[in-house]
């Protein structure tokens, strides 16, 4: 019940507003601003006392879940990491690191399914049978290697901070906008 009720203000305010995000949010400006927004916002948490009241995923209450869910929104503004704002939020929440990635793990599932679908609806004319052998192959190495790292991932996030993930956000972000205003990069091409 939890994975639902968290799942469902991505989607509502994904079916929403998609039309407007796709027209003024995919440019090299707003994807670089957020990556540094982000990192920023990252370190921040990272810095304040954790007060944990979830222990468990088992432990969180619908509240909890739909506050993740809220967060979760915000991976709709290109550039935002859907899991670091559904882990960041879950720890700014009170949950422990280790519930608030495995529920951001869980939490996954049905948004990249919904996400998936939802793509595959929207361009079924430009798809044709012989693009399903390629799907199946992609979809099965995604969720093989998915199985592979997620645990060892768990484990390692369990035990240290997104400070290197932030780190490396603000990098990103400023190659991206020096490289957009230099000319070395054009990022509108697509």
């Amino acid at each position: 019940m939890n994975l639902l009720i968290a799942f469902l203000p991505a989607a509502i305010l994904g079916v929403l507003f998609i039309k407007a995000i796709k027209a003024h949010l995919f440019h090299h400006v707003p994807v670089a601003l957020a990556f540094i927004v982000g990192a920023l916002l990252i370190l921040w948490a990272e810095r304040r006392k954790h007060t944990v009241r979830v222990l468990e995923v088992d432990e969180m209450h619908w509240r909890d879940a739909l506050k993740i869910g809220l967060v979760q929104s915000l991976a709709l503004i290109p550039g935002t990491s859907r899991s670091g704002a559904t882990i960041i939020g879950g720890l700014l929440f009170g949950l422990s690191r280790k519930a608030a990635t495995e529920f951001s793990f869980f939490l996954a599932i049905p948004t990249m399914f919904a996400a998936t679908f939802y793509d595959f609806y929207k361009h079924r004319d430009i798809l044709q049978a012989d693009d399903m052998g390629m799907f199946a192959v992609g979809f099965v190495t995604s969720f093989v290697s998915a199985l592979l790292v997620v645990r060892g991932l768990i484990r390692y996030i369990s035990r240290h901070d997104f400070s290197a993930f932030a780190w490396y956000r603000i990098a990103f972000g400023v190659i991206v906008l020096v490289t957009a205003y230099s000319g070395l990069v054009n990022w509108s091409k697509p």
